[in-house]
């Protein structure tokens, strides 16, 4: 008992009486356990300070169920301790404070690295935001999230980012370290930044609604109910990017000849926008020329344009119909005819329009 729990003693020769104090994770916590003459743990009582109490609200039923089955007290202090570890788990509030120096060497930090840098820090000064400008004045943003052994343990950085911003750690580093790696991140990806911005400022946009800098996908507005969606490599944002187009059959079908066709046109050394216009043959729509609204029609079920985030893009291959659906729309609503069929993930039925045929794939599900 006393080499598990060297601060907790009997107080008298019967030792049915034990106080003091048992440690998890280098904090102390005062208790006092009582058991009967025959020390049957059934009936022994545990005592605890109010910080115990706060944390060991909810695991009662736990700690009834311990002293019941457990062996002999040794055993029951040690699932305790197991119990106790839990609940501080659970409530970050309760983990261990960081020593002094730690305090004052993240101060002595922050003001090598400029106090105008900083755009928060929690009360627990656990959590840091840095903000970071790129040489195109863009405004960025790091989330530090130090480690209690900092900086002998590397901090999590998160940052809204097409590439993960990876850091090199020793215990030398410091916050003026992590804030110049972070600059020099945002410099290898500035023309891959330029890349998007053209494309946001020039051209509608359908997807995603609000682009984060993290967002390597655009879908394009063509006309209306055609698009194109392209997915532009961070790392080399003047190449060829993926592309995939959206629409009427009869419409898509000949863009996609003329893909196929012109990709040996690709000019690395001129903009996406104008290699695509090249390639494709055509002039987008800009906010300068058209309004999005006549780029974009609602859902012919739902009547609505945005469906949670997801955009009308299943439409009828009829010319002379073109009534664009929502996914998830279109598949409810051809399940729910007695006519439809299905094979595998496709269901096969008849545009709710112009009763000609019409297909769509089973919404995937995350």
């Amino acid at each position: 008992m006393m080499a598990e729990n060297p601060l907790l003693l009997p107080l008298n020769k019967e030792k049915t009486v034990f106080d003091g104090f048992i440690t998890v994770q280098e904090r102390d916590f005062r208790v006092r356990i009582t058991l009967p003459p025959d020390h049957q743990l059934k009936q022994a009582k545990l005592h605890c300070c109010w910080q115990l109490k706060r944390l060991l609200s909810g695991y009662q039923h736990i700690l009834k169920q311990r002293l019941h089955h457990a062996p002999d007290l040794v055993s029951f202090i040690l699932e305790l301790k197991t119990v106790l570890e839990l609940a501080m788990k659970s409530r970050p509030d309760c983990q261990t404070m960081p020593p002094p120096q730690y305090y004052s060497q993240l101060i002595a930090e922050m003001q090598s690295l400029g106090w105008d840098k900083l755009l928060f820090i929690d009360s627990d000064f656990r959590t840091l935001k840095l903000q970071g400008e790129d040489s195109a004045g863009r405004n960025h943003v790091l989330t530090v999230k130090l480690k209690p052994k900092y900086p002998d343990e590397a901090p999590e950085c998160i940052a809204d980012l097409p590439i993960p911003f990876v850091l090199t750690w020793t215990p030398q580093s410091t916050l003026a370290h992590i804030h110049s790696r972070f600059l020099l991140h945002l410099e290898g990806l500035a023309e891959f930044w330029l890349v998007l911005d053209e494309i946001d400022q020039q051209t509608w946009v359908l997807e995603p609604e609000k682009p984060s800098r993290a967002d390597t996908m655009r879908r394009i507005a063509i006309g209306n109910n055609v698009s194109i969606k392209v997915e532009i490599d961070p790392r080399h944002p003047k190449m060829l990017p993926d592309c995939c187009l959206l629409g009427a059959e009869h419409v898509v079908t000949p863009l996609r000849t003329k893909l196929n066709a012109n990709m040996h046109l690709w000019n690395p050394d001129c903009s996406i926008l104008q290699n695509m216009r090249d390639v494709l043959e055509i002039e987008f729509p800009s906010p300068s020329t058209h309004e999005k609204s006549s780029l974009s029609t609602e859902c012919g079920i739902c009547y609505a344009y945005r469906l949670e985030s997801a955009i009308p893009d299943q439409v009828c291959n009829d010319p002379r119909c073109g009534q664009p659906f929502h996914q998830a729309c279109l598949y409810e609503w051809l399940r729910g005819l007695p006519t439809s069929r299905q094979s595998f993930n496709i269901v096969f039925g008849e545009c709710p329009y112009c009763s000609k045929p019409i297909t769509v794939k089973m919404a995937a599900h995350p």
